[in-house]
């Protein structure tokens, strides 16, 4: 059995979330339990998961979307007042980390992608990707050896187990590819600036078809939530590791 505050404390040191602006707050959002025997992680904080957390027996529910938002109401929902009554009635703590965990060398949700598929983190000075509130959270690789566009596709949707949406326009074969997980569809503009063969996020929007043909671009969206799974599940088993707790991750899956 570990502290939940030097637990946290770990991860905000580790993730450097006081360097970072932010859609919400990053660290504690819920005290629950001060012990913390078990750990659960899930993508997103919502009334499942957090139901799923103190049905497994956690202590501390660690999230990439925590529960409080910028663009939220201010004023207390019927629905945040169910989520918050679950966590207290079951004295579940409740974090979340969002920018800094994206963006993390290691453990991020775009590091663990681009090594997931193969790619090397791109020498100093091949640019920065992913823009957002004056820091680059996404990731840039380099294969040795390039892969077949068609291979990377099938790479892809066998790693992250969903079939992504594909937009075929850059080379026959890939060597450098741009990763923003989650909702990085405008960044396509960086990585046709940067010359990448092939750019990756989770969600698509109107706008990338045309400007992939253009750039002359691999555009793949492979799901918000399939690309942001890896970075907490890595946070939780470190954190398992360290403090010697138990770890499980939710897997709550959305089309999205």
């Amino acid at each position: 059995m570990a502290g939940r505050d030097e637990i946290i404390e770990f991860c905000d040191d580790l993730l450097e979330i006081g360097t970072f602006g932010d859609y919400g707050p990053n660290g504690l959002q819920v005290p629950g339990n001060p012990r913390v025997a078990k750990v659960a992680t899930a993508v997103s904080a919502h009334r499942d998961s957090i139901a799923a957390a103190v049905e497994t027996g956690a202590d501390l529910l660690l999230t990439h979307h925590g529960l409080f938002w910028d663009f939220h109401p201010r004023a207390l929902t019927e629905a945040m007042a169910t989520r918050l009554q679950i966590a207290f009635s079951g004295q579940l703590s409740v974090a979340g980390y969002h920018l800094p965990l994206d963006a993390h060398p290691e453990i991020g949700n775009n590091a663990l992608i681009l090594k997931q598929l193969g790619f090397e983190p791109a020498p100093a000075g091949f640019g920065e990707i992913g823009e957002v509130k004056g820091r680059h959270i996404g990731a840039i690789g380099v294969r040795p050896e390039a892969i077949p566009a068609g291979e990377l596709f099938e790479l892809v949707a066998s790693e992250l187990d969903r079939e992504p949406l594909v937009f075929d326009s850059g080379p026959e074969s890939v060597s450098t590819l741009g990763v923003v997980t989650g909702a990085g569809a405008s960044d396509i503009h960086e990585a046709i600036a940067l010359g990448l063969d092939a750019y990756l996020t989770g969600e698509p929007s109107e706008h990338v078809m045309a400007d992939a043909r253009e750039g002359g671009i691999h555009f793949i969206a492979a799901g918000h939530y399939a690309t942001e799974t890896c970075g907490i599940r890595a946070l939780g088993n470190l954190v398992a590791r360290r403090f010697e707790v138990e770890h499980e991750f939710l897997d709550l899956p959305n089309p999205i």
